[in-house]
């Protein structure tokens, strides 16, 4: 099946040059192989279960407006969960967040829906592990 998307220039520029270094002859099997990876990631993601502990890494522009306080309101929303923030300024206009977290994955998960949701935001990543009851 055919689609068509639209890209911001720089983006597919940094996905040609990926594609370039990791030896692909076309940007459709490129597109198929990082929608796959989505996929598993997001799947991962709901497979989880219990309690976890973890970081939620996030990239954003804060020059986009509302950004700095929507990501706050939904940190104060789950502060029961969150352990941890650290804020590194990467540029002129990104900025990384930190987030340590811990508790039930489903607000865990939660969360990280909520701040993948948010206009500004450029990456999310979350990366976690089970927590060992003794």
């Amino acid at each position: 099946m055919r689609i068509s998307m639209s890209l911001d220039p720089k983006l597919l520029e940094d996905f040609d040059e990926v594609l370039h270094d990791r030896g692909y002859k076309s940007r459709s099997k490129g597109i198929r192989d990082a929608l796959k990876d989505y996929i598993l990631r997001h799947q991962w993601m709901n497979e989880m279960e219990g309690d976890r502990i973890g970081i939620i890494a996030v990239i954003y522009d804060h020059h986009s407006i509302g950004v700095m306080e929507d990501l706050t309101n939904v940190q104060h929303e789950y502060r029961e969960h969150i352990n941890a923030v650290m804020h590194v300024h990467m540029t002129e206009t990104q900025c990384l967040e930190v987030i340590v977290v811990k508790g039930d994955v489903k607000y865990i998960r939660e969360l990280t829906e909520k701040i993948m949701s948010l206009r500004g935001v450029e990456h999310v990543k979350l990366t976690s592990t089970g927590i060992k009851q003794n």
